[in-house]
């Protein structure tokens, strides 16, 4: 564990593990139950959590992993069961009674302010004063920060503003402000959804560090080659509720997916990675945007999913939004279906049958707290107008039920907040918005990231159908596997250029690399 030094200590800041030793039960939660209106969120759920492990916790969007782990945050309050903690049985009833625990969560999104220097996020609310109890310590607080730093071996200056940090490393100031709180339980929710590979290597070192040290450590997730490599114990949910526990070390990924989903995975097969159609519906030449965009030419052709691969920052992002209108261009030609156009707006892609699905679907694709009625018709919303532009309710609610079902999207309702869906379903209602656009061109970015295995398999399958049926696809993607199953056409991308094109039939994740890796001058 990791505890801040107090003053004229020379144990090295670990105190007695006390009562438990390495490896013996931290947590213990049984009979969980909760519910939201009009979702019977966990049933009957059981976890347990061993100090010194690393126990992920795995399931499809909606299984209840969050859930339960944010009842055991004091985050929500649990409707029936009971949990253990030491032993003993406790009630947490807000995130502070579990802070004082000694449990702490790190959310998928980060709870920092920006604006605040990094000693001042992990200390926030608990600063060291001076003489004058209104006057902050700030340099006690920089001392504090720095040596919690050095103890995880973190390259991080306590004084540096949050928002001029990465991802990765905005993960790590949370890590460390969970630390601050001495916690002997770490959940992490999805910790690794927006780093790099060599980020994810470093956040496994300091995780591996402190399971060494005796910390419990829950690891959510959805990569479960990821779950393979870091976790000692593997907990299964499904619909809410407990399926198995099982030594990571004797699971296959197969078996890990089988109990995941109860149901046989859609694996995309084309025998013919030939488009059916030659016909080209959309075509950009010499798109330019400072030094983002470099001279981008491509086309694409009805019925064809066109796969978009490269690193971090290569420009597929940038292309797609200026496609779409959302950034400006410096020059460049685009054509739909032969004719040019002028695209300075998200509104006139739309009305060119253009449609795009964020990355940031939360952000960028959905109103959140509004209903997945709502937001399926919302950019259709002229096609159900009446008499002095009244929206003609029933209408809308007709077709908003017919792409519920279409797209087999789980929710209680239509009037069901689209928050409270999960990523798989939210997505399902982004690509129910455009379907009811009668968008004929569909830009995906990154369709799939932070979506389970069983629902990724639903999206292929959705995407697949799309394509037969002569919607033309374009697929950003930074899973490999993900590209070539799918698409009958790759770009690769680097450093804002298109450096290869292949077919299907061709493409290997080797030739894939090659290009992605082509610098240009």
């Amino acid at each position: 564990m990791i505890f801040l030094k107090p003053e004229g200590d020379s144990t090295g800041g670990y105190p007695d593990l006390g009562w438990y030793q390495l490896g013996g039960t931290l947590v213990v939660m049984e009979g969980i139950e909760k519910s939201f209106p009009g979702v019977h969120a966990l049933k009957e759920c059981r976890f347990e959590l061993r100090s010194g492990e690393v126990h992920a916790l795995v399931g499809e969007n909606g299984a209840g992993k969050s859930t339960l782990m944010k009842i055991l945050a004091g985050v929500y309050t649990k409707d029936a069961g009971r949990i253990l903690y030491k032993g003993k049985e406790v009630e947490i009833a807000n995130p502070r009674a579990a802070q004082e625990l000694g449990i702490s969560m790190i959310h998928q999104e980060f709870n920092l302010m920006p604006h605040l220097t990094v000693a001042q996020n992990i200390f926030i609310g608990r600063e060291p004063r001076q003489g004058l109890r209104f006057i902050l310590d700030e340099k006690a607080i920089n001392e504090k920060t720095k040596y919690l730093l050095d103890m995880l071996h973190l390259d991080l200056d306590p004084r540096a503003k949050v928002s001029d940090l990465t991802v990765a490393k905005q993960q790590m100031v949370e890590i460390a402000k969970a630390l601050s709180f001495n916690s002997e339980v770490l959940i992490m929710d999805e910790p690794t959804a927006a780093l790099t590979e060599a980020e994810v290597k470093e956040l496994f070192r300091i995780i591996r560090q402190l399971r060494d040290r005796g910390v419990g450590i829950v690891f959510i997730s959805h990569r479960l080659g990821e779950v393979k490599q870091i976790s000692d114990r593997i907990t299964v949910m499904r619909d809410g509720r407990y399926i198995n526990t099982v030594v990571t070390s004797d699971a296959t990924i197969d078996h890990i997916i089988s109990m995941m989903v109860g149901r046989e995975i859609y694996e995309s097969s084309r025998l013919n990675p030939e488009v059916r159609s030659q016909e080209v519906v959309l075509e950009v030449k010499n798109l330019r945007r400072g030094r983002i965009i470099k001279d981008v030419s491509f086309t694409l052709k009805k019925g064809e999913i066109l796969g978009f691969a490269g690193l971090m920052g290569a420009g597929r992002t940038e292309v797609a939004r200026a496609i779409f209108g959302a950034d400006p261009i410096d020059a460049g030609e685009i054509y739909v279906r032969g004719r040019k156009v002028k695209i300075r707006s998200p509104k006139d892609a739309v009305k060119h049958g253009i449609g795009y699905l964020s990355e940031d679907r939360k952000r960028y694709g959905l109103v959140l707290d509004m209903d997945v009625e709502t937001n399926i018709v919302l950019a259709s919303l002229e096609k159900f107008r009446g008499f002095l532009g009244w929206v003609k309710r029933a209408r809308a609610r007709a077709e908003a039920q017919r792409r519920v079902i279409e797209l087999k999207i789980k929710t209680p309702n239509l009037q069901q907040k689209v928050k409270y869906l999960s990523g798989g379903n939210q997505q399902k209602v982004v690509i129910g918005k455009w379907l009811t656009r009668n968008c004929d061109i569909l830009i995906f970015d990154e369709p799939t990231r932070g979506i389970d295995v069983g629902a990724k398999s639903e999206i292929y399958r959705l995407l697949n159908d799309l394509a037969e049926s002569g919607k033309s696809i374009i697929m950003i993607s930074s899973e490999l596997p993900e590209i070539l199953r799918m698409s009958h056409r790759i770009l690769v991308m680097c450093e804002g250029r298109i450096t290869g094109e292949l077919n299907a039939g061709e493409a290997t994740e080797e030739l894939i690399m090659k290009y992605a890796t082509m610098h240009t001058k």
